[in-house]
């Protein structure tokens, strides 16, 4: 068993995130793991991703507040407890377009 309490969790930077705070809650420098890494991202209001694509899946839940996922194409607000799988080098910007903070969690393979 490997836990990581929250406030030591390492936080992280990623390039094109503005307006938003990382923390790696497992895998990577926050601990091991075989298949995959968990990270939480804070969003303040009007922070966000640009739009860019991965050649791996990511897996987001929405924990709080309201967070714009858009593919380049279409685009779906998610509230909490909404969730979205994001394809091996499928586009994607996240926004938060409120005035409130929102909370997403991602999972990415490891």
């Amino acid at each position: 068993m490997h836990v990581v309490r929250f406030e030591s969790a390492p936080a992280y930077d990623a390039p094109g995130h503005d307006r938003m705070r990382m923390s790696r809650l497992q895998g990577r420098e926050a601990g091991p793991s075989d298949t995959v890494w968990l990270g939480l991202s804070r969003i303040d209001p009007g922070g966000g991703t640009t739009l860019d694509a991965s050649g791996v899946e990511k897996m987001y839940v929405v924990l709080e507040g309201e967070v714009v996922i858009s593919n380049g194409e279409e685009e779906a607000t998610l509230r909490p407890w909404d969730s979205v799988r994001i394809a091996p080098g499928e586009k994607r910007a996240l926004a938060n377009r409120t005035g409130q903070p929102a909370a997403i969690l991602l999972v990415m393979p490891a």
